[in-house]
């Protein structure tokens, strides 16, 4: 079986209380079954303070969060399991994040979190984001669509290759990837193969694009769930006019690698297309420091899968996700 990651993916190490955020704070946290069980039978004050905090929901067990924090956070910003039990006492989601893993069955493909500061450093900064990849033992017969998936990694590869070439600014690599999505989307409806047409999608982009406000992109996110007031602040201030340098390529091709193939779970590749684009452009817009920026839009947004479907839905509803609004923000 072969596993693919970005070559960034095994330098992160998470540095604790050295981090500007934490994922300990905010969200309650996922516990696994066999973690939730082994938790409630640990004897003494740990033991007695987890069987105080784990929840049983409709949709599995959490970790409650007390003044904004998980009860397990000690004060110099170290997990209080780790320290008394070590790492392999960790839920999985705690063990795992900001660690990504899309198992295709026949190949996996790894990769790290934005909403982590640190992850987020290495995905926009690191030199090193060439793909890896490895062969090991195991795997299982891939679960979709062997000709949808064909034709999803295909087009991902050849717009990547692109990104990595390309001269172009940046809103017009944007308005490349929208018109090409589109192509893409008539292949895997049973249309002709998808081509990337550059000089073609620059034209179609100039004749379609209608100058655009973002307020109308800032209050389509206001309207999804928001976790900080920190965001809600950030969504209501004047926009900035973007400074597309190069880290935002780095920032597309983290969208796009995370994003593209599970349109193999459902054949809509313009949604997530626009999922991509829509992040580039808000956090361009929101301006600040970029690492901040993106690990704050990946905290609220990608974090919360009811925003994220959100968006995946509003990509043919909303107007502020129009295909003439969205390129009236890139020209």
């Amino acid at each position: 079986m072969k596993v693919f990651y970005p070559g960034y993916y095994k330098d992160f190490v998470c540095i604790a209380g050295d981090c500007p955020d934490s994922c300990c704070k905010e969200w309650s946290v996922d516990v696994d079954a066999e973690a939730a069980a082994f938790y409630r039978k640990i004897p003494g004050a740990l033991g007695d303070r987890l069987r105080q905090v784990l929840e049983d929901t409709d949709d599995g067990t959490i970790m409650t969060i007390e003044n904004g924090r998980c009860p397990m956070w000690r004060q110099d910003g170290l997990c209080r399991i780790h320290a008394e039990l070590g790492h392999d006492a960790l839920c999985k989601t705690c063990r795992e994040f900001p660690r990504l893993t899309h198992d295709y069955g026949d190949f996996v493909e790894l990769g790290l979190e934005l909403s982590c500061p640190e992850a987020a450093r290495l995905i926009l900064h690191s030199e090193n984001q060439k793909i890896v990849c490895e062969t090991v033992s195991g795997g299982e017969t891939g679960d979709y669509d062997g000709e949808v998936m064909e034709i999803l990694r295909r087009s991902r590869g050849e717009f990547l290759d692109f990104l990595e070439t390309t001269s172009l600014p940046f809103s017009e690599i944007l308005a490349v990837l929208l018109l090409y999505a589109h192509e893409v989307q008539d292949e895997l409806d049973g249309g002709n193969r998808a081509v990337l047409d550059i000089d073609g999608c620059l034209e179609d982009a100039r004749r379609f694009a209608q100058r655009a406000d973002v307020g109308a992109l800032q209050e389509f996110f206001l309207g999804l769930e928001i976790l900080t007031p920190q965001w809600k602040a950030r969504l209501e201030t004047t926009a900035a006019t973007p400074c597309w340098d190069g880290r935002y390529k780095a920032l597309l091709r983290y969208f796009i690698g995370r994003y593209w193939l599970q349109t193999v779970s459902d054949f809509d590749v313009l949604c997530r297309a626009k999922l991509a684009i829509t992040a580039c452009l808000l956090i361009g817009y929101l301006g600040g420091d970029l690492i901040e920026t993106a690990q704050l839009f990946s905290k609220e947004v990608e974090n919360d899968p009811d925003n994220v479907e959100a968006i995946l839905d509003g990509a043919y509803t909303a107007p502020a996700l129009t295909d003439v609004y969205l390129l009236g923000l890139m020209s």
